[in-house]
């Protein structure tokens, strides 16, 4: 009988030895382009530091030198690279999001990716099939631990990062494939791995920069499990749907079969991961919205008596609770999971494709100020559309007694209005330009765009290092 580890891995292996469809192997170019971009951006925060905190530590370490810290000219093991990568990647919260899991798969695949491609000199085809596998198989996880009865997934219901954890044995997938493990390989690698995942995701409410290095740390486990499993270390066949097994130990044994391996490999989950137009938890994003049409309709943050958010009854947990914490975020990465000051920096500025990152360079006073006046409540609607999109309503009354209303029942760059090739690329140009000067910024654009024919992935990624 074959597990669902061993169809899994099965699955992988036709990825590297068959080939992908040339649109999921386009997608996945996109998914690279976007997590150099949040990388490279990563650097220039002023709340920037778990990127180069987590450099400081591997540069401890010491090792082989065998990969590419983005963005710093480092030479780290595999594992290492990753783990600073994935960080960086994640730091902003700025990367990609899989719906409805609610899961965010580039950040800890393509980096894991990335630094094994390096390492074993892998072509650009070969890494974009290891990236177009490990994602779909993060993606699967996430989408088996969804509960339609709760709107929710059951990771995030328990207070876990689904990202991370479905994160490393999608990272794993991707590496093993590079290390040109067999199937029975790769399923040792997913087997090792699901003893490594792990994520607490009690800092989207009350702050903390650890969940930055969430990402980064699924990315090295992932790495460091195909490393294992080449050595000969050896996971259990059941390691998915055993009695002690991944889908026990972190869902009470709660899956839905069905989502982790109908159509795999005809139908791509992969596909449905959507890019984020702005650099704040993605349940703020319908908000933005909102404000944003208000602010572009005439209203003024002066005229503003009070603000109703209406959002899924589901993402008050993770950006209107504890109130205290949310209308007075401790900094500004804090204040990216915030709803009341999200919605005020939306209806006081927006750079980029409408809010960017530097109205998150700083706490602002008056931001703060009109965060005070917004209440958030669970909106019907909203509850209903979520998770398959992003929905929010936004009731403003004013100072002089009359109201206004915006409704999106799917935020910008959600499966309703995902964001055009241009778009991403004005937002790689952006982030890529707080580290890198313009001409160099178009050279790495271009070495991305011709990845699947490149021979080998070292030459892009010098391309990240300032020249």
């Amino acid at each position: 009988m074959t597990t669902h580890v061993q169809r899994l891995a099965e699955f992988a292996v036709a990825c590297r030895d068959k080939g992908v469809p040339d649109g999921v192997r386009d997608d996945v170019t996109g998914r690279v382009l976007d997590v150099l971009g949040n990388c490279l951006a990563a650097y220039a925060e002023p709340e920037g530091d778990a990127g180069p905190a987590v450099l400081r530590a591997v540069r401890r370490w010491g090792g082989v030198e065998e990969a590419s810290a983005i963005g710093s000219g480092d030479r780290l093991p595999a594992p290492a690279a990753a783990l600073v990568n994935g960080t960086l990647a994640h730091a902003l919260d700025y990367d990609d999001t899989h719906l409805p899991s609610v899961l965010h798969p580039s950040a800890s695949v393509v980096p894991a990716a990335l630094a094994v491609a390096e390492a074993t000199g892998a072509s650009g085809a070969a890494l974009a099939a290891a990236i177009a596998a490990g994602v779909e198989v993060c993606n699967r996880l996430g989408m088996a631990s969804y509960l339609p009865e709760a709107r929710n997934s059951l990771f995030f219901e328990k207070g876990q990062h689904a990202t991370s954890i479905c994160g490393t044995l999608g990272a794993a997938v991707a590496a093993g494939l590079l290390f040109d493990l067999t199937a029975d390989g790769i399923a040792h690698a997913v087997g090792v791995a699901a003893s490594m995942g792990a994520g607490v995701i009690e800092a989207n409410r009350t702050g903390g920069t650890i969940k930055r290095v969430h990402c980064g740390w699924a990315a090295h486990a992932g790495v460091s499990a195909a490393v294992l499993a080449l050595e000969g270390v050896t996971g259990p066949p059941t390691v998915l749907e055993g009695r002690f097994g991944f889908f026990q130990a972190w869902l009470d044994g709660r899956y839905d079969d069905a989502a982790l391996l109908s159509g795999l490999g005809e139908r791509w989950e992969l596909l449905r991961t959507v890019y984020k137009p702005y650099p704040t938890n993605h349940f703020t994003h319908p908000a933005i919205d909102c404000a944003l049409a208000l602010r572009a309709g005439g209203l003024s943050p002066d005229d503003v008596e009070e603000i109703e958010l209406g959002v899924p009854a589901p993402v008050l947990r993770t950006i209107a609770e504890p109130r205290e914490e949310k209308t007075a975020p401790r900094s500004p990465y804090h204040a990216k999971f915030s709803g009341p000051y999200t919605v005020a920096a939306a209806l006081h500025g927006g750079g980029g494709l409408g809010l960017s990152l530097d109205d998150f360079a700083a706490l602002s006073p008056e931001r703060l100020e009109l965060a005070g006046r917004v209440r958030c409540v669970a909106d019907e609607r909203a509850s209903e559309i979520f998770p398959r999109a992003f929905a929010a309503v936004l009731r403003v009354r004013l100072r002089d007694g009359s109201t206004l209303e915006h409704r999106v029942d799917s935020s910008r760059g959600g499966p309703e209005h995902p964001l055009t090739a241009d778009e991403l690329g004005v937002k790689f140009r952006a982030n890529a330009g707080r580290a890198l000067p313009p001409d160099q910024v178009d050279a790495l654009l271009a070495a991305v765009g011709s990845l699947p024919a490149a021979p080998s992935v070292t030459p892009l990624l010098r391309l990240t290092v300032a020249m």
